[in-house]
């Protein structure tokens, strides 16, 4: 079994992988402070969970925004597992071009969210992950990365709506049952929601009118459930899109 994770600044995903099924999927609150055998001790609780042991683990491969918590989690995956990880970085294959100015700052989730989309859906493809923040990378039919954005995550958006403003409460972030809203808690649900999904919209036509073709939206990362079947602008909704895409990047390099 292959165990991908992906370090993000809000929450580490853990993906539990059996062959091409995902057998187990998992989160962790993203704390610097947490030490090595926090870590460890934590993942081997959601093996159980899963029906899992340590020996049913061959490797594991990790993506990360965030080195300051790598160092922890790689000491815990050696001291628990016995197992080197795979990092995506510089020097592995990902079987995706990176066709950007500065292709070192491409971060390892948005290339194995490429990888997924690319090798799984096929490009031309937008992949939009709505995580911390939400980012979007185009992959053109080659399979190069030629274009993205970077912009605030939903989450991080409201938080700093409520958080900045005194008098306004924390929200859930869902769907409204109408725009038309009668109280403060609806209002900003209402607010938040259709002001992120036009946002999103209009940023999919605008690389519709610059790169003048057709192409697939795919779209991942935690808080895509709240949006993707609301707009006929997202063609698919894959949730596990970057485990899929760590999970050929891992076959890539051991078979390569």
């Amino acid at each position: 079994m292959l165990v991908a994770v992906d370090i993000g600044n809000t929450n580490i995903v853990l993906g539990f992988m059996d062959h091409s099924t995902i057998a187990g999927s998992y989160r962790i609150t993203t704390k610097t402070s947490r030490s090595s055998d926090e870590y460890g001790l934590m993942i081997k609780e959601f093996l159980n969970m899963s029906g899992y042991k340590v020996d049913d683990v061959d490797d594991v491969i990790i993506t990360s925004v965030v080195p300051k918590v790598m160092y922890s989690f790689r000491s815990a995956i050696i001291k628990f597992f016995d197992i080197e990880p795979m990092i995506v970085g510089p020097g592995i294959k990902t079987g995706i071009n990176i066709r950007m100015d500065d292709p070192a700052s491409v971060g390892g989730d948005i290339l194995a969210g490429c990888a997924g989309a690319h090798f799984v859906y096929n490009s031309p493809a937008l992949i939009i992950d709505f995580g911390t923040a939400t980012t979007y990378a185009y992959v053109d039919e080659s399979g190069a990365l030629t274009a993205g954005l970077i912009t605030v995550g939903i989450q991080s958006g409201a938080s700093a709506l409520w958080g900045q403003t005194a008098q306004l409460p924390e929200v859930e972030i869902i769907k409204p049952d109408s725009i038309l809203a009668s109280s403060t808690r609806s209002a900003m649900q209402a607010g938040l929601y259709y002001n992120f999904l036009g946002g999103v919209e209009r940023t999919i036509a605008q690389f519709r009118q610059e790169l003048d073709s057709d192409f697939k939206v795919i779209a991942t990362g935690g808080l895509g459930r709240v949006f993707a079947h609301d707009t006929d602008a997202i063609d698919i909704y894959d949730p596990n899109l970057l485990f899929k895409g760590m999970a050929l990047i891992y076959a890539r390099n051991v078979h390569n």
